[in-house]
Formats: C-alpha cells, structure tokens, sequence
C-alpha cells in the first residue's frame, strides 16, 4: 500500500512537472502589446523564439514614430511597451512633465550611414576612404554628382536621426547647435541631392530598387543598407560611408509603459540581452549587438563609429527639423484628387475630409500636425471630382499667411453627382506632367481620396493607357490612394502598384491620421 501511495505521490509530482513545463512551451503566455516603430516589423521572426523562452507574446500596434511619442507624451497610449529606433526626441519632451516611460533598455545597434553605389564611390574618391566628411557629401550633392534617398525627418527615424547628426556635424559642437547656430546653407547643399522620401525606412528600401537607375544611393540604417546590398535586388552593390565627424547610433530601446508589466518585462529584456539571442539578432537583421562579449558578425564593417552629440532641447530639435522642411529640402509639388460626389455627403465624410485638410492648413497644432504642415515654398494643386472632373485649384505656401486661403477653398467643397475616379487622376497626371517639366527640381506626389467605386468617365485601362504614355520622369510620380467608405480595395490597390505608390486605410483610422502619415510621402 505504501508503494502505491508513494507510486502515486510521484505521479502526481511529474505531473504537474509536466504540467509547468508545457504551460511554458505549449502556448501558455502572457501577452504584451506593443507600439512600435515600423522599423522593428523585421523582428517578427523571432517573437516566436522570444516567447518560447521567455513565455511572453509581444504583440505589436506599428506607428510612424513621430505620432507614437505624441500619444505616449500626451498620455493617450495604452500599450505595455514601446520600441522605436530611438527615443532621444520622446525622452527630452517628457523633461518636466508626467512620467509616461518606466524604464527603457537598449536592445540592438545600427547607426544611419550613407550608402552609395560602389562605381559611383570610385568615382568620387570615397571607396575604402575613411575621411570623408558630411561636408564633402554635401559638396558632391550640390555639384550634382550625389543623387541619393531618405525618409522625411518629420515622419520616420531614420532620417529624423541623419538629420540631427548632419545638423550637429555641420554646427562643429554641441553648443554651438544648441545655441541656435544651425548651418541652413550646408543643409541646403545637401539635401539638394535628396531625389527620393518616404514615411519609412522599408518603403524607402524598396522604392529605392524600383528607382536605383536615376539614384547614387540612400541613407538609412547600416541594417537596411547591408541587407539591400546582400539582397540581389541591386545593379550595383552599396559601399558603407561612415563620415570622420561622426554618425547617431539607434539603439531601439524597449520602454516600459504599464508599470504594472515590469516582472514581465524585466524577464523579456533579460532574454533579449542574452549572448545567444544576440547573436541570433546579428545574423537575422545585421543589427550590432549591444551585450559586451558578443563577437561582430563578419557581415558587419569593422568601421570606427565616432557617435555625434544629440541636441538637449526640443527647441532645438524642432528648429532643426523646420530648417530641413521650409529652406533645405526640395520643395515639393503635392496634388490632391478628392472625391466630392453625393455619397460623400453623408455620414459626415465631407466634413471629416475638410477637417482633415484644414489640420495640414495651419489648425492642427500637434507635434504630428506641426511637422506635417504644408511646408514654405510648396506648391499645392487640388482636383474634386464627382461625376465630373472639376476645375482645379493651385496654391503656393510662401508662410502661415498662405493658410487662410487654402482653408476658404477646403470649405467650399460640396458633395454631390457620380465618382469619376480615373477622369481625375488621368487629369491629375497630365497636370503633374506639365508641371514638372517647368520645374523639374520639385518632389510630385499625387494623393487619391475616393469613398466609392468608378462609376463615371474613362474607366482603369483607359487611364493606365494613358499613364504608361506619359513622359519616363511623370511615371515615377507615385500616387497614394486613401481607402474610405465603400472604395474598393482592389482597385486603389492596383492604383498604387501601377505608380509605385502605397495604399492607406481610413477605414480603421481617421482621415486626419491618414492625411498626416501620406505627408511623409510627399
């Protein structure tokens, strides 16, 4: 009996043994949401790993990094964690205010560097050459023989992070930028070579190889730029330029949020930091680890990275960022094609689409709102359509008092009639067309807000004819259409393939979020 008694007692130790052990491998979990920077989607890989071992599900929300830190800042977000490429900028706007970020841990490393073809490297002396500097880049950019892409600072890390860097390389020191000294004309010279921008790191990766034959390179993160390199996607491989004054390292920080989470997140980061989920990290995404000890993969160059001071003021910040936005950059050339037909007058979709513009006009006075603005020196061109393609109208923003005009116009749009999609963008493109043959050193985009199907003027084919005529330069202006109401995937899907655009979705989200996503497009 006394055998069977503790025959019995065993079992029931190994089977709650048994028990634990499956609940920790067998899908047990605990799940922790996330708000993420697009940035980090090339780690979805490894959330399987991450929650066999730690027994934790990330489950991540992605966002444009800029519109994150204004949620977590304003207290409105309600994710566990936050991971972003870095978190300089959201730590300098919580100084002084309510603790939103209960700790933050470094995870992975990759500086913003330069990429640039290898023929065009030789040709300009920068192959194997570790003293170019970001004023000799500049140099070549003004001189014309520097064509390169990069995301749009008011949108997306990457280029945010290259912009203060060059914005600190030209200024000399840390106090001489934070005192205001920002170098507009170097900017000017440089960014004078930017052809290409995008609200993100990935979508300016990929537009990148679609466009590769008119570009010398791209700044982005050393990651993107040594996968793209290995991809076999490129003509012509990308040599790493790593400018003597120095770059700003991401260090895609994991913040706490939900307090109440820290057990768990102190179990996640303690995995994360581990020697082999490092080395697993390295050899899936390129990124440098940041675990003492972990030896660098040999994909990765050996190049000394001198680390640029990161400014100590959102003044600071934001002056750079208005620099780049209303002087240095190319001014850009954005045309709006916006559906007005009777179905668009009910439910309120006018007035969320007037009140969607009217925010980029000057009302939305947001961090978000702030930067994507419509910009000194842009030129705006807007095309209703109903069952007609009506009159369009065209702006140039020469400061805030162009505003008033813009927003006089957005509120006399009234609904009603049919939806000639494709009669207005054939328009739009015609347009666009022209206009870029007058003024060629503007960025064109063409930004497509229909809330229904086709049932008016020429019909897809007929505008795809016509826009596969069209001069080479008016077919690489990318179209972004905006899925609303009853429009039809599909349809708007094969729009933004056809013109090397991006589909977005104000279906789940507002019209005022969409609009100011599509300005990093722009």
């Amino acid at each position: 009996m006394r055998r069977l008694a503790a025959l019995a007692a065993a079992l029931v130790v190994l089977a709650g043994g048994g028990l634990a052990v499956a609940g920790c491998g067998s899908g047990s979990s605990t799940t922790l949401t996330v708000l993420a920077g697009s940035e980090i989607k090339d780690l979805e890989p490894l959330f399987g790993d991450i929650q066999d071992h730690t027994g934790i599900k990330l489950k991540p929300d992605y966002v444009g990094t800029i519109e994150g830190t204004q949620e977590i800042v304003d207290g409105r977000d309600r994710h566990d964690l936050a991971w972003f490429s870095h978190s300089k900028y959201l730590d300098l706007l919580q100084q002084g205010g309510p603790k939103r970020v209960h700790a933050q841990t470094p995870i992975m490393l990759s500086p913003v560097v330069l990429g640039v073809k290898r023929s065009v490297a030789r040709r300009l002396g920068w192959a194997g050459n570790p003293n170019v500097t970001w004023r000799d880049i500049a140099e070549a950019a003004k001189a014309g023989k520097l064509r390169f892409a990069m995301t749009n600072p008011a949108s997306s890390n990457s280029g945010f992070t290259a912009l203060v860097g060059v914005a600190s390389a030209f200024a000399g020191s840390a106090d001489a930028l934070n005192s205001g000294k920002i170098d507009t004309k170097g900017l000017r010279d440089l960014f004078a070579g930017q052809k290409l921008t995008a609200g993100s790191s990935g979508f300016l990766a990929d537009a990148y190889v679609q466009s590769q034959s008119v570009l010398d390179g791209m700044i982005n993160y050393e990651s993107v730029l040594l996968s793209l390199s290995a991809s076999g996607k490129l003509q012509d491989r990308l040599e790493l330029i790593y400018p003597r004054e120095g770059i700003i390292t991401a260090n895609y920080p994991l913040l706490l949020l939900n307090d109440s989470k820290r057990d768990e997140y102190d179990k996640l980061t303690e995995y994360l930091l581990s020697a082999d989920f490092q080395k697993k990290l390295m050899k899936d995404t390129l990124r440098r680890p940041v675990t003492p000890g972990v030896p660098l993969d040999p994909r990765l160059p050996r190049a000394l990275l001198v680390e640029l001071p990161f400014p100590s003021s959102v003044k600071t910040i934001d002056a750079i960022v208005f620099a780049y936005l209303n002087e240095a950059r190319p001014p850009a050339h954005a045309t709006f094609v916006l559906d007005v037909s009777g179905s668009m007058g009910s439910e309120d979709r006018i007035v969320h689409l007037k009140q969607a513009l009217r925010g980029l006009a000057g009302l939305d006075r947001s961090i978000t709102g702030r930067f994507s603005a419509f910009h000194k020196r842009e030129q705006l061109s807007f095309i209703p359509f109903s069952s007609y393609v009506q009159p369009a109208a065209d702006f140039t923003i020469t400061g805030t008092s162009s505003y008033p005009a813009v927003r006089a116009y957005i509120d006399k749009l009234t609904p009603g009639g049919s939806t000639a999609i494709y009669s207005a963008l054939d328009q739009a493109y015609r347009r666009a067309a022209t206009q870029q043959a007058a003024d060629p050193r503007r960025y064109y985009s063409i930004v497509l807000m229909t809330d229904g199907e086709n049932n008016s003027g020429i019909g897809a084919d007929d505008f795809l004819s016509d826009y596969r005529a069209l001069p080479e330069r008016a077919r690489r202006i990318r179209t972004f259409p905006i899925l609303f109401g009853e429009a039809s995937s599909d349809a708007l899907q094969r729009i933004a393939d056809a013109t090397g655009g991006k589909l977005f979705d104000a279906r789940s989200a507002s019209l005022s979020e969409i609009f100011k996503e599509i300005r990093g497009y722009q």
